[in-house]
């Protein structure tokens, strides 16, 4: 089913909404969620929480590229769970590294969650995004927003660890630079 027609059956409150978008986009949901909190269960009930908030946001909103704005809303709740049980437990991990990287580029006196939750911010680094080579751009989003590990990132593009890490650090390094530019203050 077309993206489009499934955007017309939650518009319409008809539940098949629901079932469309968990064939479709259940196993992306999943992946972003796993990525994420590394729980079978916790996943999937981030994956089922998902579908819930597509059904209480539509309508009003009438998203544009539907796996996008599942997808936000899949990372929002998984990041969400995980900050619950890393308040538990203060554990460490993929998630809480991978936002300690970016803590470097943000400004000062706001947690990352929040910050790259911000509107404004999240226009300039989609901007700044745009810049990277294509290579350059999807290591960024694997480690950033899918909270890939520096392993992962470098089985899938076939690169060693040290220069996953060196991209890294160099593309921070650059939007840190974007960042200072546009008057956002680290």
């Amino acid at each position: 089913m077309e993206d489009s027609q499934i955007v017309v059956l939650y518009w319409k409150r008809d539940e098949k909404a629901i079932s469309e978008s968990e064939t479709k986009y259940g196993r992306y949901c999943y992946s972003i969620a796993d990525g994420i909190l590394h729980d079978r269960g916790d996943a999937e009930e981030c994956v089922n929480d998902t579908w819930l908030g597509a059904w209480h946001a539509m309508p009003p909103h009438r998203p544009e590229i539907l796996p996008t704005f599942l997808g936000k809303i899949t990372r929002r709740i998984s990041l969400k769970k995980w900050r619950a049980r890393s308040a538990e437990k203060r554990g460490g991990g993929s998630v809480a590294v991978s936002l300690d990287e970016l803590e470097e580029c943000i400004p000062a006196g706001q947690k990352i969650e929040e910050s790259l939750e911000a509107a404004g911010l999240a226009e300039i680094i989609n901007a700044f995004l745009e810049t990277l080579p294509a290579a350059e751009r999807r290591v960024f989003l694997r480690r950033y927003w899918y909270f890939d590990s520096v392993r992962d990132i470098a089985l899938r593009f076939g690169f060693g660890e040290s220069k996953v890490k060196m991209m890294l650090k160099r593309t921070r390094d650059k939007l840190l630079l974007h960042l200072q530019k546009e008057d956002i203050w680290v």
